[in-house]
This record gives C-alpha cells, sequence and structure tokens, in this order.
C-alpha cells in the first residue's frame, strides 16, 4: 500500500495549513466465515479482520470546501458541506462524504477537510471494501472532532449516516466487525444485539486462501432481493406474523413439521437459515475445542445448504469448492460473499498452497476466466495508525 502521509501532505500543499495535524487511519477488508446469508432480522456470523485494508488521511482546510483524493486511480472530487449528498458519479468518495455526514448531523464544527485514500482490498467479492472506508474516514473524523467516542456510537453514527445519505440502513454487522477485530482470531458476530465473541485460532500452520471466480455478475441485487422476500414470506407464515419473530426461534424439526403448508422454495429458504445459525455456534464449539474435522464438515455442510437450498452458488463456485476438496492438506473450502460468482475460502496447510495453486490451471481451460489469488491472515480493528 502506498505511503499515504507524503501523498497526502504533496496534494494539499497550497491549500492546507501545515501546522494541521494529520490525521491516518487504516481499516481492515472483512470475510464471512459463516452465517452471511443467515437471518435477516438478526442472525448469527463467524467473521474475521483480514489483512488487507483502506488508509484515510485527513487535514483541515482554510476553507470550506472538501476535498477527495484516491491515490490508486489517481481521482479527485470535491463538495461542500451544504452540498453533501450521494452522487452516482463520486462512487468511492461516497463512502468518506458518508462519514462527513454522519458526523455533520451532530453538530460537530465541520468546515472545510482534504482527505486522501488508499487501499489493497479486492474489490467487489464481498470484502467489505466500502464499509471499510466508512469506518477509516469515520476513525479521522472522531479522532479530530470526538476523541472520546466509543465503538459503539461510532456505529451509531455511521448507522443513522447511511439512512440519511443513502436512504437505506446499511452496513452495522460489517461497521462491528471492523472495529472489533482481533488478530488471529475469529469474531462470533450476533447481528441482533451488536456484540461479539472472540475465538482464538487452531490453524497453526494453516493459510487461509481467498479464490476469486472472475464470474461476472449481473442480476445478482434482483436474486437476493428475491431469497430476502422469500425468506420474509416464510418467517409470516410460520410465525402467523407475531410481533418480533425471528427464525432465531425455530429448529429445524419446525421446519420439517411446515412440510405440505409452507411453498417448498419458502421451506428450502428458511431450512438454510435456520441450519446456518446452528452451524454457527457448531463452529464456535467446535474451534475452542481445537476440532479441525468437525469444523472441516461444517464448513461443507453450509456451501451444500448455500448451493442447494438458497441456490446462491454457481457452477465455477462450485467446481472451486471440489477441486479443494480433492487436496490433501487443505481443511475445508466454501463460497463467501453474495454468491452468484465471487470468492471461495479455504484453509489450507501451507505445505499445500502451491498444490492448490497447480490444481488451479485447470479453471481457466474449463471456465474460460483466469482466477485470483489471495493469501491472507486474519488481522487487527480499525484504528489510528498517524496523528
Amino acid at each position: 500500500m502506498k505511503d499515504i502521509g507524503p501523498i497526502h501532505r504533496e496534494e494539499y500543499e497550497t491549500d492546507s495549513d501545515r501546522t494541521e495535524t494529520l490525521y491516518i487511519s487504516e481499516a481492515p477488508g472483512r470475510i464471512h466465515l459463516l452465517g452471511e446469508h443467515g437471518d435477516p432480522s438478526g442472525g448469527l456470523l463467524l467473521s474475521a479482520g483480514i489483512d488487507r485494508s483502506v488508509r484515510v488521511a485527513m487535514t483541515a482546510r482554510k476553507d470550506s470546501s472538501l476535498r477527495f483524493f484516491a491515490a490508486d486511480l489517481g481521482e479527485r472530487k470535491r463538495t461542500t458541506l451544504i452540498n453533501l449528498k450521494y452522487k452516482r458519479e463520486d462512487r468511492w468518495a461516497n463512502f468518506i462524504k458518508l462519514a462527513v455526514h454522519g458526523f455533520a448531523e451532530r453538530d460537530y464544527p465541520i468546515k472545510g477537510l482534504n482527505f486522501t485514500l488508499s487501499g489493497d482490498i479486492p474489490q467487489q467479492v464481498g470484502l467489505a471494501s466500502s464499509s471499510a472506508i466508512e469506518v477509516a474516514a469515520a476513525v479521522v473524523l472522531r479522532a479530530h472532532f470526538a476523541p472520546e467516542m466509543d465503538d459503539s456510537e461510532l456505529i451509531e453514527v455511521l448507522s443513522e449516516a447511511s439512512v440519511g445519505f443513502f436512504g437505506r440502513a446499511r452496513g452495522s454487522v460489517d461497521h462491528l466487525v471492523l472495529l472489533s477485530a482481533l488478530k488471529d482470531r475469529f469474531l462470533v458476530v450476533d447481528a441482533r444485539d451488536l456484540s461479539v465473541r472472540p475465538v482464538e485460532l487452531p490453524f497453526a500452520g494453516y493459510r487461509i486462501i481467498l479464490t476469486d471466480s472472475r464470474v461476472p455478475r449481473f442480476g445478482v441485487d434482483g436474486e437476493l432481493k428475491q431469497r430476502r422476500a422469500d425468506i420474509k414470506r416464510g418467517l409470516e407464515l410460520l410465525s402467523r406474523k407475531q410481533d418480533g419473530a425471528s427464525l432465531r426461534d425455530y429448529a429445524v424439526e419446525d421446519l420439517i413439521e411446515s412440510m405440505g403448508s409452507l411453498p417448498e422454495q419458502l421451506r428450502r429458504r428458511s431450512l438454510h437459515v435456520v441450519k446456518e445459525t446452528q452451524r454457527v455456534l457448531e463452529a464456535e464449539e467446535a474451534l475452542k475445542k481445537g476440532d479441525l474435522p468437525s469444523l472441516a464438515k461444517i464448513v461443507y455442510h453450509s456451501h451444500e445448504s448455500l448451493r442447494d437450498l438458497y441456490e446462491v452458488s454457481c457452477p465455477e463456485i462450485d467446481w472451486l469448492v471440489k477441486r479443494a476438496q480433492e487436496i490433501e492438506g487443505v481443511l475445508c473450502s466454501r463460497m463467501t460473499g453474495q454468491g452468484f460468482g465471487g470468492c471461495t475460502y479455504s484453509i489450507v496447510a501451507e505445505g499445500a498452497v502451491a498444490e492448490y495453486r497447480r490444481r488451479l490451471e485447470d479453471y481457466e481451460r474449463i471456465f474460460g476466466f483466469r482466477p485470483l489469488i489471495h493469501e491472507i491472515s486474519v488481522a487487527r480493528s480499525a484504528r489510528i495508525v498517524q496523528e
């Protein structure tokens, strides 16, 4: 990643007071290992921060302009606080603007600010790159305007800003993970009360490998919207529209008993969600015990459920998971992200990494896409790295 401090100073040297404090923050990407297609009303997830991150640098300006520079792209955007709103053409800058909007709505004395952005989180594959920009921007704003603010309040600021800026709630779980991530720990995340439980990793001698399938993803939003509608309708039928009901309140047996009264597609979707909640708890227990064979079964069963019940996988992703299963030294493999392409993650013994890479050579010949491989490790939370 680029050394963002000197780049920021050079970019804004003519319109920034050199005596102004330069704040630089870093926020990791995020991976969901289990649970991301779980209970939409507040499910459980097994997640972690990863060692791919974004950095945001910020200084105050002498005027009332808001300036944004993407160092990796060489792109510049600008606005003012009065004109602070979502613009499709502003793309990456919208996520910084969201954080500014959140602090402005709480009446912090925001005037002119300069921002510089750089990062190495793979894009469009479900690793929370946009949430990382929001959190990194929020962390530098907090350092300057509200150093007493805790992480819970910062998540509230971003959640409220999402509604005000984008017109919809989004990202609280991702914000929580990015602010709670611990090096060499997975997090069991409860989306219902926004709490986390860290779990130590029993993976000495293993690597986590992300494989980007490079599959073009068209119509994904519509497909995912339909699945969320299926889950909502399934819960309504199961609960008879009882207020506060959640699929976390149901067991697999309830779904089995619903056969005949619940349309089959709704039952399959709901069955995935109920089983996935249980798998997160089982994975937590397996990790605590260091029971790697049990963890592997849980992960593979989760992928099968995403493929057969929730139906968000695709042939390319299934091929990657199946090929990984065939390699000695691969503990487990599963899709991650929204699905219909995107990434798999595989937990691979260090001695088997070269063989894993070699086996993927057939992928391009069969499917016509060259996969991208990223070796990652579990990383710590968002933080200030310079001020």
